[in-house]
């Protein structure tokens, strides 16, 4: 990334009862979307679905995260951002069943990525990046996606210990600046 870069973090996350965390306000994604936006500048924008999924039931939510998958579903997305006006595009998302949830896809799908820098990064409960990272560079078309470099943060830290998610977002920022 270079300095001059106009630069994006978009991301969709869960607020409510979540796994391995109880109820959150501030959901997990959320929280390192805006740790990024501290340490790079970058604008902010979120994918909120049309229609919200549950917040109280935990396992009702995902039954209908699961349901969405299987069909390929592409839940309507409240507003928009014109990435078109940026160079690098942060894209984060938790990981449901080893893919982005789907209204993310609704996301990436109105949109051109031709020439973009997509740097994708999650929160998650033990299963890592989970191959996702392959799925977005997979959607993100004509975008340089940076496959094996994205950031995976479990959810528990980004709730419980925010000085370690912070300093693991810092030292990311750090490699893929000097390594990209």
């Amino acid at each position: 990334m270079k300095t001059d870069e106009k630069k994006l973090v978009v991301f969709f996350s869960h607020a409510g009862e979540n796994y391995n965390v109880g109820h959150i306000e501030k959901c997990n994604t959320h929280i390192i979307a805006d740790m990024i936006v501290d340490e790079t500048g970058a604008d902010i924008f979120e994918i909120v679905p049309e229609k919200g999924y549950p917040v109280d039931d935990y396992n009702e939510c995902i039954e209908i995260a699961k349901k969405e998958l299987q069909a390929g579903s592409r839940p309507a997305v409240k507003g928009d951002v014109k990435i078109e006006d940026y160079d690098v595009i942060f894209l984060g998302y938790p990981n449901w069943w080893g893919n982005p949830p789907m209204c993310v896809y609704t996301f990436i799908e109105k949109h051109d990525w031709s020439g973009k820098t997509v740097i994708p990064f999650i929160t998650h409960e033990g299963s890592g990046m989970g191959g996702t990272d392959r799925k977005i560079a997979s959607a993100c078309e004509g975008a340089n996606t940076l496959t094996g470099k994205g950031l995976a943060i479990q959810g528990r830290v980004a709730q419980e210990d925010q000085s370690s998610a912070r300093k693991n977002v810092e030292n990311w920022l750090e490699q893929i600046i000097d390594n990209k």
